[in-house]
């Protein structure tokens, strides 16, 4: 699937690239995906586009927490702070999984899904530093505060993608699950405008999202 995802999101964006996104007549059959909605659409299909957006709203978070990854590294880099912090992870994994009984969530899904999370932001660090050290020039000119600056960022959309999960737990244990991720993945990634590495992370970030 990994592949897949790859190659859709990657196809997504290219496809667009460059140009803003149409914006579709009322009466126009309006695709998302592999889902297509005109005014005598399908029960089927409205609850196809229902599931769809709602598996966007966790990918887009997905997306957002890549992009600050950005911001981490740039952190991170050229000091004596590693890109594997075992403690941290342990506490993020810790705390969302507590977070996950008080919200009704199964917390070994919700243990799943996050380690996919920050193994994909890792992706995206040492990806940047390969790119930073072939190329001193697109070295980050400022380095953000880890603590002030990007943690609470991360918290944040840590504590949005519980309710995230929350809000799709329905569409994520059904059948059809995957078949709707991929579009909702290609959204993302061309909402976002990730490039190669960014996607790369994206596909990462996704494996345990159905099941």
């Amino acid at each position: 699937m990994r592949s897949v995802l790859l190659a859709v999101c990657a196809s997504a964006v290219l496809a667009v690239s460059g140009a803003a996104p149409a914006v579709a007549h009322a009466s126009t059959p309006v695709p998302v995906g592999s889902v297509a909605l005109s005014p005598t659409s399908s029960l089927t299909s409205l609850t196809s586009l229902t599931s769809l957006t709602s598996l966007t709203s966790l990918t887009d978070l997905f997306a957002e927490r890549l992009l600050v990854a950005d911001k981490v590294a740039a952190a991170k880099y050229g000091t004596d702070k590693p890109i594997d912090d075992p403690v941290r992870e342990q506490q993020i994994l810790t705390d969302v999984s507590a977070r996950a009984v008080g919200l009704g969530l199964d917390p070994e899904a919700v243990a799943a899904v996050f380690p996919d999370q920050i193994e994909a932001n890792k992706l995206v660090q040492r990806g940047l530093y390969a790119r930073w050290d072939a190329h001193p020039e697109l070295r980050p000119t400022e380095r953000p505060d880890l603590v002030k600056e990007v943690r609470p960022i991360l918290d944040r959309i840590t504590a949005e993608l519980l309710d995230a999960l929350k809000e799709t737990e329905g569409v994520r244990s059904g059948y059809g699950c995957e078949p709707r991720l991929v579009p909702a993945a290609a959204r993302s990634a061309f909402g976002h405008r990730l490039d190669r590495l960014h996607l790369e992370g994206l596909a990462r970030a996704v494996p345990s999202v159905c099941g």
